[in-house]
């Protein structure tokens, strides 16, 4: 006698992309979040105890959400990748392409002044990080390069190309209204670019939790092959997550051009680390399938105060880079752990799953 499958439909995967190991991962992934704003908090209590008067000055925490801003926009692109269980290596470069490019296509436009001069270079920079996000995402995608090796090429073609278009010195071409109104703008007392990194932020949690694009990146992540069988365009799908870690990656350039009206091709080297390390640090799993982008904001946070704090302390600032990767470590070792117990429980409901139904059949 034949028994006749049927395949699940794409609702179904999607739904058991996040049950019941997933599902289990999440709850203890928005409880991570929660002890991550714990931690974070700590961390605030115990630089206002040691130095009051100046870490508890609201210009500081003014400086604190500035230097995360940049940072955070890179970092909603990076959680989307992350959590298809890819990696992005290339950020930083991208960022300092992005910049160099726009900065000389206004240079070239008339005196590079006015809000024209602005919305041209803006675009510009939005376009040359929506191209590596493409090529990024076409060769992990369609050719099938692994995503580590993809980002750390073209990391390097980038930041390469960059300094071939320069040649090695930084460009300060930035219309004075750019860095006037975003770079050190505000809007009712608050910086301009928290501001925009905000509403990059709230798209991208909209986006991952309330959208079938965030349901699909998650369903990839934690099983494509599935996803595959059920007509999920997976190779799309990829293609579109790398693009907007690009788009996203040109933001941030035009960005950090306006704010420092600098290019800083030497000082973006860093920048993937600090965003993966923040992305990890704040619940995202490098295995993929789970994550969120407030976890992201918090785990970059860290860092970010951590680096402030031991500036005010006279503390050397190469502890910080100490105490990130001890972070690091620690969050990819929890995210292990409660993985590993996550498995563990389904084992054990799966096999009493199988010895009920086997004594129904039984009797």
């Amino acid at each position: 006698m034949s028994v006749q499958t049927q395949e699940p439909t794409a609702a179904e995967v999607e739904r058991e992309a996040r049950t019941p190991v997933s599902a289990r991962v999440m709850a203890g992934l928005r409880a991570q979040a929660m002890q991550i704003v714990l931690v974070w908090l700590v961390i605030v209590i115990v630089f206002s105890a040691m130095s009051p008067d100046a870490f508890l000055d609201a210009a500081n925490f003014r400086n604190i959400a500035i230097s995360v801003s940049i940072l955070a926009v890179l970092g909603v692109g990076t959680t989307f990748i992350i959590i298809t269980g890819g990696i992005d290596l290339s950020m930083g470069s991208v960022l300092v392409f992005s910049g160099v490019v726009s900065s000389m296509v206004m240079q070239r436009l008339g005196d590079g002044q006015g809000w024209g001069v602005a919305i041209v270079g803006i675009l510009v920079a939005l376009a040359s990080g929506l191209m590596w996000g493409l090529i990024n995402g076409f060769l992990v995608a369609k050719a099938k390069v692994p995503p580590m090796i993809v980002t750390l090429g073209t990391f390097g073609a980038a930041l390469g190309l960059a300094l071939v278009l320069t040649g090695g010195i930084d460009l300060r071409a930035a219309p004075d209204v750019l860095v006037d109104s975003v770079g050190f703008g505000d809007v009712v007392g608050v910086p301009s670019l928290v501001i925009i990194a905000t509403v990059v932020v709230v798209i991208g949690i909209v986006a991952l939790h309330r959208s079938r694009f965030g349901l699909h990146t998650a369903a990839i992540g934690s099983n494509a092959e599935a996803c595959r069988r059920v007509g999920i365009n997976v190779d799309r799908q990829l293609i579109k997550v790398y693009a907007m870690a690009g788009l996203l990656a040109g933001l941030a350039g035009v960005l950090n051009l306006a704010f420092f009206r600098s290019t800083t091709i030497a000082g973006n080297s860093l920048t993937n680390l600090d965003v993966i390390a923040g992305v990890v640090i704040g619940g995202t799993s490098l295995f993929g399938g789970v994550g969120t982008v407030f976890g992201t904001v918090v785990g970059l946070l860290i860092p970010a105060t951590l680096r402030n704090g031991f500036v005010i302390l006279g503390v050397e600032p190469y502890w910080q880079q100490v105490v990130v990767g001890a972070f690091l470590i620690t969050a990819v070792y929890f995210d292990q752990v409660r993985r590993a117990a996550a498995n563990r429980g389904t084992t054990r409901r799966s096999a009493l799953s199988r010895l009920t139904h086997r004594n129904r059949k039984d009797v």
